[in-house]
């Protein structure tokens, strides 16, 4: 039995394919701390996903692998001896359907095999089935490239030893198990949003059939399967969101019943504002998957005029760059006090799944948000979009004013004054300016004048010292506006909307299905037609499917441009102020005040052909390091820490450009630097060490391609492609990045590192080299990098 110093030398397996489960590994047998006798796998760290993937999608007991708790070390001094089984990550997985069975009032529930007050089995809930299912994933100090997997209960069973869900379940659907097609969670989850998105009962039929023959039912099934999803949609159907006919009372009533899906709740009182704090498991791994070293948004007045209490929602964006709802906030009180207790508690929540998370940044979209507060909190860096404010101006000119000429130069008039922390301009005589040349406009300038003089102020305030979003983020922040919009306020009952409870019965219901089947859609590669509209629903996305050559620009007179309609392709639409963030399309998508494909697209043209003026974002960006230059802080070493993140960061932008414009890394791979694995003798004394990997070495040459480095020292050698099983005296030979040295005698290569090397000796593992020609060498602590004490000859 294995103990803590053999784990580090049991082999390190990687199983061939994208994706790989336990039954593909060998398994050593470990002494656990509890007196147990757990089992123990090294993979590869790079593959951890792979078998995560692998491991939920299990035939007899499919499902999915939650982090249940974490841990997070800092690495300390190198020069400290560190034992076998310290770690520097550490992850407890458990399986969805356990360890408890929780009931609606959130306490253990005992399994029980009969219905009170009668002899018919009980059925067992779909979820929290008291699954013992769990391991534990370490990244060690000493190993840091290399996977524990340490797998305290592989079997999918109870504290009993029984089956507990999966097709072999069979109390898993009461007594007609072995007819009924297996539910599992994912599968209801899915019958249950389609059946919230108006979908038709044959198509969730259809699909759910579908997906319940993977497990191995079929036949009768059918019927019973119809007969399920029929009684969900009576469920849904005569489901209320009244559970007592006092609002803030039926709150209460469902935050007792759903205290996994609260974050945080406070009750109105005469000390207190109401606070509720909606997050579900789903949204948690989403916050925990999109949102760590990235960004996330904060759209937070919906609903201020429709709504009892304004919504204030989290967003964090996917691969897509499509806005998700991780989190939603009901309340009133945007005081500090308030935004700081529902801020750190979410914080919190997160951390106790994976305490290595991190903002990059934190996008908002009111510039009376607390950002102190906010930055505090997450310590990240604050952005501001303003998206709120473009589509305000653009709705109600649209509203109040029919004649597009005007339309077009009060939007740009109003663009000149959000340019004017920029430009030079007085903010205050171009308002003035604005209001007069405008005067028989009275009725936006009536809404203009009681709703945004007032403030326009702390808004460029804003601008000046808080960078700005980019026109891709506010589109995804106006497509998720106008979807939640399309989902709570289509079919608005006046009194209904008044209640919270109906808020938070819409919100855990219709929305998260919509936005949790797109995600499904999305990951599976199913149910193709939602998939599309999910990848289309930004404009962002639909204006990179119109051609360049659709797009009709003058360079000379960027007065307006023309787009050739995608869907009738003899209609044009004209956008007005083009290479602005205040263009205007005259499409009914931009009437109603959103940023249109068409204007999106005409601007990736402008900016193309390099007659695009610089947008605000690129404006802000430029004020804040040209202030931070000019305005230097004190502490040298501050200084020199922002400079040096924002060469680095300047240099990574460049490369992501370079990217995209060559279509490939090929191309780049030429124009990457050289690193170096050792301070010293960072320049060979007599030697040339050039980028190009020459086919062949003259005798004593060296030259290094990148992290390859090839030496010659006995006479002149041929470079080959081939790894031989061993090398003659004087023999070069490469294998792709990895190059394998022999100067003195003959010696076998091995894929062994040991932890010193003697005279002559030559030893390779996987890419990277060691070469011994002259005297005694050690390998560093610090990964597999090897430190030389003197060049080789």
């Amino acid at each position: 039995m294995a103990n803590e110093v053999d784990i580090l030398k049991l082999p390190v397996q990687d199983p061939p394919g994208k994706e790989f489960s336990s039954s593909h590994l060998i398994w050593h047998k470990f002494e656990g701390h509890h007196q147990t006798v757990d089992e123990i796998a090294l993979i590869p760290y790079a593959r951890v996903e792979d078998f995560l993937k692998g491991e939920s999608d299990n035939v007899e007991c499919p499902t999915r692998f939650r982090i249940e708790n974490g841990r997070k070390r800092i690495r300390l001094s190198s020069t400290k001896m560190r034992q076998p089984a310290e770690y520097t990550e550490f992850r407890l997985y458990w399986c969805a359907f356990g360890p408890d069975n929780y009931g609606e009032s959130g306490t253990a529930l005992p399994s029980k095999k009969f219905r009170t007050g009668g002899r018919k089995r009980a059925v067992r809930p779909q979820a929290m089935r008291g699954c013992m299912c769990h391991f534990i994933i370490k990244r060690l100090f000493v190993r840091p490239h290399i996977a524990v997997i340490i797998y305290n209960q592989r079997q999918h069973v109870d504290n009993t030893g029984t089956i507990c869900h999966g097709p072999l379940d069979r109390n898993a659907l009461g007594p007609r198990t072995m007819t009924h097609p297996y539910v599992s969670d994912e599968l209801h989850q899915q019958a249950m949003s389609m059946i919230y998105l108006g979908i038709s009962e044959e198509n969730i039929l259809q699909k759910y059939i579908e997906d319940a023959e993977t497990f191995g039912r079929s036949g009768s099934g059918g019927d019973l399967a119809s007969k399920y999803v029929q009684k969900l949609e009576v469920v849904i159907k005569r489901s209320t969101y009244e559970l007592d006919p006092d609002d803030l009372s039926s709150v209460r009533i469902w935050v007792e019943r759903h205290p996994k899906n609260v974050f945080f709740y406070q009750d109105s009182s005469d000390t207190g504002s109401f606070i509720l704090g909606i997050q579900t498991e789903w949204q948690l791994q989403q916050m925990i998957r999109f949102g760590n070293n990235s960004l996330v948004a904060a759209d937070t007045t919906f609903g201020i005029n429709k709504l009892k209490y304004p919504l204030y929602t989290l967003l964090v964006f996917d691969s897509n760059y499509h806005a998700l709802p991780a989190a939603w906030v009901i309340t009133r009180s945007f005081a500090s006090d308030d935004v700081h207790k529902w801020t750190k508690a979410l914080r919190d929540r997160i951390h106790v799944k994976d305490p290595a998370w991190k903002l990059t940044g934190f996008a908002v979209d009111d510039a009376a948000t607390e950002i102190a507060t906010i930055r505090d909190v997450f310590q990240c860096p604050i952005l501001l979009c303003l998206w709120r404010v473009r589509r305000a101006w653009l709705k109600n000119i649209t509203k109040t004013c029919s004649n597009m000429e005007v339309r077009r130069e009060m939007f740009k008039r109003l663009g000149h004054i959000m340019y004017s922390p920029w430009t030079g301009v007085d903010s205050v005589d171009a308002v003035a300016e604005f209001m007069q040349d405008f005067v028989d406009q009275s009725a936006f300038l009536k809404y203009f004048k009681s709703r945004w003089v007032p403030k326009i102020e702390m808004w460029l305030a804003a601008m000046r010292t808080l960078p700005l979003t980019s026109q891709e983020t506010c589109g995804a922040f106006e497509s998720y506006h106008a979807r939640l919009k399309t989902r709570l306020f289509d079919e608005l009952d006046i009194a209904a909307c008044q209640r919270v409870d109906w808020l938070v019965h819409k919100l855990t219901t219709e929305v998260h299905s919509s936005y949790w089947l797109d995600r499904y859609a999305e990951e599976s590669g199913l149910l193709g037609n939602i998939r599309e509209q999910y990848i289309n629903s930004t404009s962002w996305h639909r204006a990179v499917q119109i051609s360049d050559s659709d797009v009709i620009l003058n360079n000379e007179d960027l007065r307006f441009a023309k787009v050739v309609s995608q869907s009738d392709r003899t209609q044009t639409h004209i956008v007005w102020n083009p290479s602005s963030e205040f263009a205007l399309c005259d499409c009914s998508w931009s009437m109603l005040g959103y940023l249109c494909k068409h204007v999106i697209k005409v601007n990736m043209v402008c900016s193309n052909r390099r007659v695009a003026q610089p947008s605000m974002s690129f404006h802000s960006y430029h004020h804040v390091l040209l202030s931070l230059w000019q305005n230097s802080p004190d502490d040298s070493i501050a200084l020199d820490r922002a400079s040096a993140r924002v060469i680095h960061m300047q240099q990574d932008l460049q490369r992501v450009v370079e990217l995209y414009n060559f279509g490939g890394v090929d191309s780049l791979l030429h124009s990457l630097s050289l690193k170096w694995i050792g301070k010293k003798h960072r320049k060979p004394r007599d030697r040339a060490i050039t980028y190009q990997h020459p086919d062949s070495l003259g005798a004593g040459t060296a030259a290094t391609s990148r992290n390859a480095v090839t030496v010659q020292a006995v006479e002149h050698r041929a470079i080959t492609d081939q790894h031989p099983g061993s090398l003659g005296a004087g023999t070069v030979a490469t294998s792709g990045k990895a190059v394998t040295v022999q100067a003195n005698e003959h010696r076998d290569v091995t894929d062994q590192l040991p932890a010193s090397l003697g005279m002559g000796t030559v030893a390779t593992i996987r890419n990277y080299v060691t070469v011994q020609a002259t005297n005694s060498y050690t390998r560093r602590k610090k990964g597999w990098k090897i430190k030389l004490k003197e060049q080789p000859v």
